[in-house]
Order: structure tokens, then sequence, then C-alpha cells
């Protein structure tokens, strides 16, 4: 099987980050992707290298979805460990397991701890569970691959406790620009639901207050669905398996075929069958569809369901994402959840990794009347906080030049040098949160930064790393940029260095005094 461009990266990313011993490393593919066939190459990789595997997951389907994907994408044959069977005494050297099952202490303790060489965690953000944790501490000598859709940098932050390093991460804008996704459309619907009162259970809304809060609306939302996706194939996603009921109820009263799946549906497997044959156009389900089931004809998405969990309401999307024959995309009816807290997630937050460029493009998804293009509505809020932070920034930078300082602040270098990455970078994994060493604050001083306000590893890391890819280009260093910006000299952070050096020596030559008027500095380009 031929990978894609990023599927190939990926894999090679993950042995880098093993060879250079980070031993548990992410992988970030989102809904639709295929990290299921990069994660099975990265097996058949590691057996060529004689290497043991396990591929942990935490439901049935998602060990059978990993079993067929690598006997049908490599050619080798997969055991189990799960319920009665056994992957002890079989000559294989790839096992699924069940983490349920392989956490249980009898199971495991027929396993000597470097038994498996590699273990491959679907749906990692489950890891910091506890179920995973003593299958991991078991086996801690192994390399560990962690696979997951989300999207959002604060998931990631939970899960840099555990993991060492991002190995390659492929975004949802660039999945749909490369048309490996289909394109989403936002609507938000005009009824207003009140979650202030309702408590958190495990992290999140408590689904029995919410199933409470949302049932006076069924019949309304039903209407804005014969609205607006009368014609769609929709799965909706609801708090309760009562509310689920009612709801596809409610739907076929209105003319809708709908069904509803949960986890106690004796014909579960013939309902889904029936909704790809097209028996149903509406699936209703209280969170069973979230992982291990594709259907690609889905092109709506109803989200009952209101999280602040990035990486769930991501599964949620996700089953709508995936490129059908005939359909040109993906409409996703979101609702004013209205909340004291401001961790909601809104469809705006599948694109932007910005909290406020989400809030922003929220705001303009609400406004509209019309289903609007993620993406674009994400470029014009980018915009609009991007030019509010610029001009909040200059006023910042104009006090900082005023400054008599022998060192430049961190804050001015960044929008000197205009690196984005830099001003948003937030340490996530591993050694990035530690402390910065005294060798890495030398440094940064001897460049002419002020180091007193770098708290983190890898914040000086990437600094260091802009401050020697200037050097190596001859660019003009910190220092210089300070010296001739406070004298009214623009964009100098583009210069060389023997152009700043030559304009400096010269204010030198002349006792430090101007040599251009403000009006000359200020259009001065250097030859």
């Amino acid at each position: 099987m031929k990978l894609r461009d990023y599927q190939e990266e990926s894999v090679k990313r993950i042995f880098q980050e093993w060879d250079v011993g980070h031993k548990k490393t992410l992988l970030v593919l989102p809904t639709g992707t295929g990290k299921t066939i990069v994660f099975s190459k990265v097996a058949e990789e590691a057996v060529r290298q004689g290497k043991r595997v396990l591929i942990l997951a935490h439901r049935g389907e998602l060990l059978n979805q990993a079993a067929d994907k690598i006997e049908k994408s490599t050619g080798l044959s997969v055991s189990k460990e799960k319920a009665e069977e056994t992957s002890i005494g079989s000559w294989t050297r790839i096992t699924v397991g069940s983490v349920q099952s392989m956490a249980q202490a009898k199971r495991l303790s027929r396993f000597s701890p470097d038994h498996f060489d590699v273990i491959i965690v679907d749906e990692a953000h489950h890891t910091l569970s506890s179920t995973y944790q003593t299958v991991l501490k078991h086996f801690e000598s192994a390399n560990v691959l962690g696979v997951t859709a989300t999207p959002d940098r604060g998931d990631m932050q939970n899960l840099g406790q555990l993991f060492d390093s991002l190995a390659y991460e492929y975004t949802l804008p660039k999945a749909i620009k490369s048309s490996y996704l289909t394109p989403i459309k936002a609507l938000t619907l005009p009824i207003h639901l009140d979650l202030k009162g309702v408590k958190q259970t495990a992290g999140d809304f408590n689904a029995t207050q919410v199933g409470h809060i949302l049932d006076p609306y069924l019949e309304a939302i039903a209407d804005e669905m014969v609205e607006h996706a009368r014609d769609r194939k929709t799965v909706v996603f609801l708090p309760l398996v009562k509310t689920s009921q009612k709801f596809t109820e409610l739907l076929n009263q209105k003319g809708f075929k709908a069904a509803e799946v949960n986890g106690n549906s004796k014909d579960r497997d013939e309902v889904l069958k029936d909704f790809d044959d097209g028996k149903y156009n509406v699936l209703c389900n209280s969170m069973l569809l979230t992982e291990g089931w594709d259907s690609p004809a889905v092109d709506c998405v109803v989200v009952l369901r209101p999280t602040k969990v990035r990486s769930l309401y991501s599964q949620m999307v996700g089953r709508g994402t995936r490129l059908y024959p005939g359909k040109s995309e993906l409409l996703l009816l979101d609702f004013l959840w209205h909340t004291d807290r401001h961790e909601l997630v809104h469809p705006a937050h599948l694109i932007a990794e910005d909290v406020e460029v989400a809030k922003r493009a929220t705001e303009k998804i609400e406004e509209s009347d019309e289903p609007v293009n993620i993406e674009e509505i994400i470029e014009e809020a980018a915009e609009d906080v991007t030019n509010e932070r610029e001009e909040a920034l200059a006023k910042q930078l104009e006090k900082l030049r005023t400054k008599k300082k022998r060192l430049v602040d961190p804050i001015q270098f960044e929008m000197q040098i205009q690196d984005k990455d830099l001003q948003n970078y937030v340490p996530m994994f591993g050694q990035e949160l530690d402390p910065p060493t005294i060798e890495q604050l030398n440094q940064i001083e001897k460049a002419g930064i002020d180091q007193t306000s770098i708290d983190s590893k890898g914040k000086a890391d990437e600094l260091l790393k802009r401050v020697n890819y200037r050097n190596q280009q001859d660019l003009s260093t910190p220092k210089q940029i300070r010296q001739l910006e406070q004298r009214g000299y623009n964009n100098v952070a583009n210069w060389k260095f023997d152009q700043a050096k030559v304009l400096i020596d010269q204010i030198a030559a002349n006792k430090w005094r101007s040599i251009h008027s403000k009006a000359q500095a200020e259009i001065y380009q250097p030859s």
C-alpha cells in the first residue's frame, strides 16, 4: 500500500524520536487521515527490525479494526489478548490487546517486562487512565507511540505529562486543503440552552443534567433539522440513551427515517448496516459512535452533547469528515450553549489553535444566518485578533524602546523578527517543561537578550534556535536591532549583520548622535 506523503513522513519521524531517546512519542492525525494505516506501517517496520509489538485499545471495535488493517496492509498475522484469546505461545510478533484485559494482574504477570519492544496506543488521549498506566509501567522499557486526533493544545499539554515528544502532527486544515478530508461548514441554530447550572463530572459537563436541560427543546431542534438537514445523511450525538430514543421518535414524526443505537442494542450491527445502505438517513446515539465506527457518506453532524473536551468534540465531528462520492461538504450544526465557563468547545476549535481566534470565530459563526466555511471564518478572525494584538504589542514595544536597557526584552525580539511561532510557543513535553539551564540563560544573555522572563527549557531552546539561525544567515543581532530601532530605523531585523554594523559605526563616530533625521531614518534602506 502506497502511503501519502504525510503518512510516510510521520513513520520516519516516529523512529527518529525513538532513536534519539524519546521513548514515548505522539502522532497527531485528524480522524479520517489514516492513523491505523500509519501505525500498521510502524508495526511492520518494528517487526522487520526483529521487535515484538503490542497495540492497545479500549474497545473491541478498535481492536478488530487494527487487526484487520494490519493484516490487509502488511500481510502480517496478528494475535489477540482479549477475554479468552491470548498471544502466549503464538509465533506472531504483533499482538492487539484490550487494555482492560491486559491490565489484569493475572494476565499481565504472564509477560516478562521486556516481552514487547514497541507499544502502540490507539486513541492516546485515554493513556492517562489507570488501566493504561498499569500496562505501560509493566513494559517500562518499551518504546511507546500514542496516536490521537486531538486538535487542541490544551489536550496536548495534558498528554505531555506522559509523552516525551510530538513526533508528527498533521492538521485538519492541511488535510482539507489537500483534499484528503471534506470541507466543514458550521451553522449555529438560534436555540438558547443554558448550561450555567450544570455540574462537571470527570472533567466534563454532567450528562444527566445536560439531558434534562435539552429535553424541552428537542422538538424545536427537530424542526430546525427539518429546515437544514432533511436531505442529508446525519449523525446526532446526545447526552443520554433515553434522550437519544426520544429524539429518534420525534425525528420520525417529522418525516425523517431515523434509527437509534446504544450499548445495549442487540441489533446494533444490523442498524448500522441499514444506515449505510440508506434504509435510515439519521442515526441517533448517546456517545456510542465517537470511536471505532465510520460511515463516509455522513454529511451532517448534530452535536447535542456539549463538551469541554476537544478530543471528544473532534471525534464526533470526525464521523462526517471522510470523503465520499458526491459529498461536497460536512454541515456541522451547533447551538447557542450558554455557560459561565469559557472552555465549551465550538466548531471553531476544530481549526483554531489560538483561544482568542476561536472565540472571535465563534462569534462570527453565531452572527451568520447561513452555514459558513470554518476555514474562511478562522482566517477572518485570525486577522482581527492579529491586528488587535499587534496594536497592543506596538504600544508595549514603544515603551520598551524608550527604556535605557542594555539587553533586549524577549517580547521585543519576537516582535522584531516577526516570529509568531516563537510568540505563541507553549512548552508541552518532557524536558521542555523543565526550568532553563544556566548554560541556556548565559547564551541568551550573551546574545543580548534579557533572560529573566524565560521560564522553561523549551522556550530557551526555541529562542536560541532563532538566534543561531540568524547568526548562520549573517542577519542583524538583537543588540543591533535594539540600537538602531531606538534611533527610528525600521525593519532592522531584515538587515544583514554588516549593514547594521556599518551604520552603528557611523553613529559611534558621530559621538553617538544620529546621522539621519527622524524622517530620513524611517525610510532608510541599507545599500
